[in-house]
Parts: C-alpha cells; structure tokens; sequence
C-alpha cells in the first residue's frame, strides 16, 4: 500500500484545540469536504475520513454526542447503531476487496471523544507484519486521497447499502 507521511503531531495539536468534528459535521459546520457523509439517519452518520489509513475505510458515529460505547447508549441504541456498522461493513466489503474487516471503537477524553466505528477494510496480500494495528496507525502514512476519490468512494458504498437494504 503506497502510504504518504502524516504529521501526527500537527493532527493531535488540531483534534485538541477543536471542538468535536463529528458534532460539527451534525451540525452542518464541519472545516473539511474530504470527510464524505456516506448515509444519515435520525441517529447515526457514516462518513469517510479526512485522512483515510485504507481504501474504503469509513467510519460511524450516532449523531448525538456519546462517549462511551456501552454506558452512553440504551441497548436499542446501541444495537441500531451495531446493525448499521455491520451494513456498512457489508457494504465495505462489496466495494473493495477485503482479506479482513476491523471494527473497532477509538477515540480518548483527550482528543475524538465522540463515539465512533472505525470500519477497516484490509486488502488482501498485505504481509502479516503490515497488518493489524500497524495498518491502521496513522505514524505510519495515510493513503493520498483526493475529493474526486473521496466523492467516488462515497457514491459506491451508498450504492452498495441501497443494495443490502
């Protein structure tokens, strides 16, 4: 996977010193185009990332600011949301070729506190040591990704969610 260099610092010192993203993306006031919403609902928002780790790579979040996985959310709402993350990796899965798919919630009361999914695709043929949270660290590079992908990549997973639905 050909990766560029991330200033990981410079991102650090932005997610710090910002409010939250996601709240802003909600609210229609979010700095950045790069981060294609994909699907909404009354809940939950599927979006791309800003700085994309691989191809396909999406993450979702519940519309309203929640922290923690299981103790922020009624269980109904958290199997909505788990429904939808597994539509969405589906959909992933549809879109890219895929060895493995991860899921996983990230994000620290120091910085991306807002409740989110990373969904991962990782392709196949990446060497096992490349793998794993090796690929999903940003020190080691983000994918050069242009709006025209982002948009194009958008346009393919909701194609493929209307699909499963």
């Amino acid at each position: 996977m050909e990766r560029i260099p991330f200033d990981v610092d410079e991102y650090v010192r932005r997610v710090q010193s910002s409010p939250c993203f996601i709240c802003a993306m909600v609210a229609g006031e979010h700095d950045s185009v790069m981060e294609q919403i994909v699907v909404e609902d009354d809940e939950n928002l599927v979006f791309l990332p800003r700085y994309p780790l691989l191809l396909g790579y999406v993450l979702v979040a519940p519309k309203v600011h929640r922290e923690h996985v299981v103790r922020d959310l009624p269980e109904d709402v958290y199997l909505r949301l788990m429904s939808l993350v597994y539509r969405v990796a589906r959909a992933v899965e549809m879109v890219v070729p895929t060895e493995r798919t991860y899921l996983l919630s990230l994000g620290s009361q120091q910085g991306n506190s807002h409740l989110h999914w990373h969904v991962a695709p990782l392709p196949p043929g990446v060497p096992y040591r490349e793998q794993q949270f090796y690929a999903l660290m940003s020190e080691n590079g983000v994918l050069p990704w242009s709006l025209e992908q982002a948009i194009e990549m958008a346009g393919k997973l909701r194609s493929a969610l209307a699909e499963l639905s």
